[in-house]
């Protein structure tokens, strides 16, 4: 069974992963006996052995987020900076016009429409 609905991504330190698998190495112990040691899944030794072997095992990934989620509150955007913000929101209203929809209101309450709907009036008898 996995692990709850929104529940927290476990994220492990290099040592830590490190220990685990020479600990799994060098005592000869068995992927199940490893995993209850340590209170992880299997899956994941075996994983950090296949990383381990091909010389790759380092800790997880570091997230740099999307550089466009909020720039329009930053006041220090550069030029180029400022530039590239309007050709993404440009690039975006494009991709949707393609897709056949149009954008309603702002913020939080956006919503978007199809094209179709937006056009076609309604009958009210």
């Amino acid at each position: 069974m996995g692990r709850p609905k929104g529940g927290k991504n476990r994220k492990y330190p290099y040592e830590f992963k490190l220990k685990v698998v020479e600990d799994y190495l060098r005592n000869h112990l068995s992927l199940l006996e490893t995993a209850d040691k340590y209170g992880i899944v299997e899956k994941r030794i075996r994983d950090w052995m296949k990383l381990y072997n091909e010389g790759i095992l380092k800790e997880g990934r570091k997230h740099r987020g999307n550089k466009f989620a909020a720039p329009h509150s930053s006041k220090s955007l550069t030029n180029e900076q400022r530039l590239e913000l309007e050709n993404l929101k440009l690039k975006t209203g494009n991709e949707r016009l393609k897709k056949g929809y149009l954008a309603r209101g702002g913020g939080a309450s956006k919503e978007y429409v199809s094209i179709f709907d937006a056009n076609t009036k309604s009958s009210k008898n």
